[in-house]
């Protein structure tokens, strides 16, 4: 079969509810990816930052093999011989004191929403049904009929309606915002370190800082969603710790697992996580031997192979470089570690026709919000990797 036989399928039996580049993947290893028809190119999205390990780990991908000689699946209604040695090397390498283990980055949100209004009636005080969450302006945090209500995002939006109520939206990066929405009834305030889909945008400097400071003098648990931005991505294991913070909830997935299998999880402190009772919340797939024997390997390669450190080396090193690029309708050039953004002014005509030609090139990447590129790649590239990256790039942005 060629590409087209297998875009004529997906158009024919598909919904219609993404756009992809019209190339059809067959293998990767590394930062590299193959096509059905044999052309190679290089990853710069990762899979939304699901493969910060690269692509077919090998050592992840023994851990799941032996696995799933083993077990595979128990449900929580009985124990298994992984879930505990996750939770406790998890705990430590975040410094979090409890874990709660999920399949999907959607549904960690979704918990931490059930958790922190819990947590609001039984701790704080909050008149039942009367809970209140800030959210900023442009999040994306999922897709469930929860999360698109407080999207800011009409295409999320509309057609889906109606939507839970008690969230209240601010502008993201600003802290005077947050200090002036908060009511009595303010349980949770959930942002993104640095807003992924929204374009890269990077708060300015101390802004989570002085979050966690209005928190803690509100009484108001702080919600950090790292799906996309933690476990190395940004040069960091969690982005909060550019900031020197401890979110009271810090929300993981994507990398947790390598790329192989779905696992996301709630960081929590004992104080908000204990308000759960058995019967209350629970998934019959998170915490399941295969899931977090995969995720336990994912995090030791991560750590094992100086996954982080090389981030924060090469993507000062690929921020260096396009910069260096001279076009004139680039905008900003942002990021940090390997999460990183070009955004175009609106006269050059919309970014997608640069992420055509580079896979033209052999450099896959994405737009989002029209005008902007985001460049991922997995942490394991190598610095000549960027340089073949850059070259590309270069030659795109420069015959425009």
């Amino acid at each position: 079969m060629k590409t087209q036989d297998y875009i004529a399928l997906e158009n024919q039996y598909g919904a219609n509810n993404y756009a992809p580049l019209d190339v059809v993947l067959t293998k990767g290893e590394g930062v590299w990816v193959e096509d059905v028809e044999g052309k190679r190119y290089m990853d710069c999205l990762s899979a939304y930052s699901a493969v910060n390990q690269g692509h077919c780990h090998p050592k992840i991908m023994q851990a799941m093999s032996e696995q799933m000689q083993k077990l595979t699946l128990t449900s929580r209604a009985f124990r298994n011989d992984q879930l505990g040695l996750f939770y406790e090397e998890l705990c430590k390498l975040t410094n979090s004191h409890k874990v709660l283990p999920m399949n999907s980055g959607a549904e960690a949100v979704e918990t931490a929403i059930k958790v922190v209004r819990k947590w609001g009636y039984k701790v704080k005080g909050v008149p039942e049904d009367q809970a209140e969450i800030i959210v900023c302006e442009n999040n994306f945090h999922g897709r469930t009929i929860a999360i698109v209500g407080f999207s800011s995002d009409e295409d999320s939006r509309n057609g889906f309606g109606p939507f839970p109520t008690g969230f209240k939206t601010i502008p993201f990066g600003d802290a005077q915002a947050l200090k002036d929405a908060i009511t009595p009834n303010t349980v949770g305030f959930m942002v993104e370190p640095i807003q992924g889909e929204a374009g890269v945008i990077v708060p300015p400097a101390g802004y989570l800082k002085e979050v966690r400071e209005i928190c803690t003098e509100n009484n108001v648990t702080l919600v950090l969603d790292e799906i996309q931005t933690g476990l190395g991505r940004t040069g960091k294991l969690l982005a909060e710790e550019h900031d020197g913070i401890e979110a009271d909830l810090t929300l993981i997935g994507k990398a947790l697992s390598g790329g192989f299998y779905p696992v996301s999880a709630v960081l929590s402190n004992t104080a908000v996580m204990d308000v759960l009772q058995p019967g209350e919340h629970g998934s019959t797939f998170g915490g399941n031997p295969l899931g977090v024997a995969v995720a336990r390997e994912s995090l030791k390669v991560l750590v094992e192979e100086g996954l982080i450190e090389n981030a924060e080396k090469m993507g000062a090193y690929f921020i260096e470089g396009l910069r260096k690029i001279e076009q004139a309708q680039i905008k900003e050039i942002r990021g940090k570690g390997l999460l990183i953004a070009v955004e175009f002014d609106p006269e050059a005509g919309g970014a997608h026709q640069f992420v055509e030609e580079l896979s033209e090139k052999g450099l896959l990447c994405k737009e989002t919000h029209v005008h902007t590129i985001r460049f991922a790649p997995p942490l394991v590239i190598t610095k000549d990797e960027v340089d073949w990256a850059l070259e590309r790039i270069e030659e795109v942005f420069t015959a425009a």
